[in-house]
C-alpha cells in the first residue's frame, strides 16, 4: 500500500513540474529583431498576411503585401483595419515615419510605415491605394541607401535608437534633429538634445523640413573638441505653406572626448520658433 501511495505522489509531481515548465515557455516574452530586408523579402512573400502594430499608442491592425521589392507595399485587410491606421495618425493620411511591429507568426521585427494611401490597390477596405513599410536595409524608389527617417524609426522600435545615438558624430546627430522635426517625433529630439524642453507646440507648427546646406569638417579635426558651431542652412515649411529659412550656427557639447555630443536645443528653437 505504501509503495502505491508513493507511485501516485510521484506522477503527482511529475505532472505539476511538466505544467510549471509549459508555463514559462508560453510566457517566455519575444524579443524585437531588427531583421535584414533581404531575409524580411523572402520571410514575408506578396500576398502574405501579418499585423502591424503601433510603437506609441500600441494599437494593432491586419495588412497584406501587395507588391514592393527595394521595400514591402502594403494595404491594410478591411475597413477596420483602415479605420485604425488612420486613428494612429489622429484621422490625417500622412508621409511622416512612426516606428512599428510587425507580428509574424512567432517573430517580432523592427520595422517604419508612413500614412499616407498612394499608388494601385485591390482589396475593398476604405484604403485608395497602398503605403509603404521599411526593414533595415531597404530603400526607397528613387535612392539606392536607407531613407534616414525610417532607419530611425526601425531602430527605435528594436530598441536601438538611443545606442546609435550615442555614438553618432555631430552631423549625423543634427540631421536625426532635423529628422525628428520632420516625423513629429519627441523621443528623437529628446535624445539629441542637450536640455530637456516640451515640444508639442512647436512640432504643431511644422508640415516638413529640410537641410539645404551644411558643410563638414573631416573626423580627423573633431577629436579632442569639446564645443563645435555648424553652420547649417535649413528650410521649413510650416502649416498653412508658409516656407521660412534658417541661416545660422547649431552649436555642440560633450564634456569629454569620450562622452556623446549633444545639441543645444534650446538655442536652435529659440533662433528658429518664436512662442
Amino acid at each position: 500500500m505504501r509503495m502505491v501511495i508513493l507511485f501516485l505522489v510521484s506522477l503527482l509531481f511529475v505532472g505539476t513540474t511538466s505544467n510549471v515548465s509549459a508555463g514559462k515557455k508560453n510566457n517566455v516574452k519575444i524579443k524585437t529583431e531588427m531583421l535584414e530586408w533581404d531575409e524580411v523579402n523572402l520571410l514575408l512573400p506578396k500576398y502574405s498576411k501579418f499585423t502591424v502594430k503601433d510603437v506609441i499608442t500600441g494599437k494593432e491592425f491586419r495588412v497584406q503585401r501587395r507588391a514592393g521589392s527595394r521595400h514591402a507595399d502594403v494595404q491594410p485587410l478591411t475597413k477596420e483595419d483602415t479605420a485604425i491606421m488612420k486613428g494612429i495618425y489622429d484621422g490625417t493620411w500622412s508621409w511622416k515615419r512612426r516606428a512599428i511591429i510587425v507580428l509574424h507568426e512567432d517573430k517580432k521585427i523592427a520595422a517604419s510605415m508612413h500614412g499616407m494611401p498612394h499608388g494601385a490597390g485591390a482589396l475593398k477596405n476604405n484604403f485608395p491605394g497602398h503605403f509603404c513599410i521599411h526593414f533595415y536595409g531597404s530603400t526607397t524608389h528613387r535612392r539606392n541607401f536607407m531613407d534616414l527617417s525610417h532607419k530611425l524609426m526601425i531602430l527605435k522600435a528594436a530598441g536601438k535608437l538611443d545606442a546609435q545615438l550615442q555614438k553618432a558624430n555631430p552631423y549625423e546627430l543634427i540631421s536625426a534633429l532635423i529628422a525628428g522635426f520632420k516625423e513629429d517625433d519627441e523621443t528623437i529630439i529628446d535624445d539629441v538634445g542637450l536640455q530637456d524642453l516640451k515640444w508639442a507646440k512647436v512640432l504643431k507648427k511644422v508640415d516638413n523640413v529640410a537641410i539645404t546646406n551644411m558643410p563638414q569638417l573631416p573626423d580627423e579635426d573633431l577629436v579632442g573638441k569639446l564645443t563645435l558651431a555648424v553652420p547649417i542652412e535649413v528650410d521649413w515649411q510650416m502649416q498653412g505653406g508658409r516656407w521660412q529659412k534658417y541661416r545660422g550656427e547649431i552649436q555642440l557639447v560633450r564634456y569629454t572626448p569620450f562622452d556623446s555630443w549633444k545639441i543645444d536645443v534650446e538655442k536652435f528653437r529659440n533662433e528658429n520658433f518664436s512662442e
